[in-house]
């Protein structure tokens, strides 16, 4: 993905989007659906699907509901994909991440995200 710094108006109804030097959202509340989309189509996803949208939602609960990480097990189990599945809807951790608009998790949290 190409390092953001800035998403323009368009992307937010008219509101300007800002992001840290590796591509993430500083501001989870600026997030939405289109947002979504757009950050999506940086990381070469044309289409976001049911499953992909399964992902999204539940990674933004978890986190926004207790600011803590989800393992990936769990959210394979909450989906009810596995990470084969995962890995092909999204490519990895840091793409679904970066899409569902939450912040950069940390150094050590991002060594695991391959």
């Amino acid at each position: 993905m190409t390092t953001l710094q800035h998403l323009p108006g368009p992307a937010r109804g008219g509101l300007d989007i800002h992001f840290d030097a590796q591509g993430f959202l500083l501001d989870s509340s600026q997030w939405s659906r289109e947002t979504a989309r757009h950050l999506a189509h940086l990381e070469g996803l044309d289409e976001l699907t049911l499953h992909h949208w399964a992902l999204i939602n539940h990674m933004r609960d978890r986190y926004l509901g207790s600011a803590a990480l989800p393992t990936m097990r769990l959210v394979c189990r909450a989906t009810g994909l596995d990470r084969k599945e995962v890995a092909h809807l999204f490519g990895g951790c840091r793409s679904i991440w970066r899409i569902a608009g939450l912040p950069n998790p940390g150094t050590e949290a991002l060594a695991y995200m391959h």
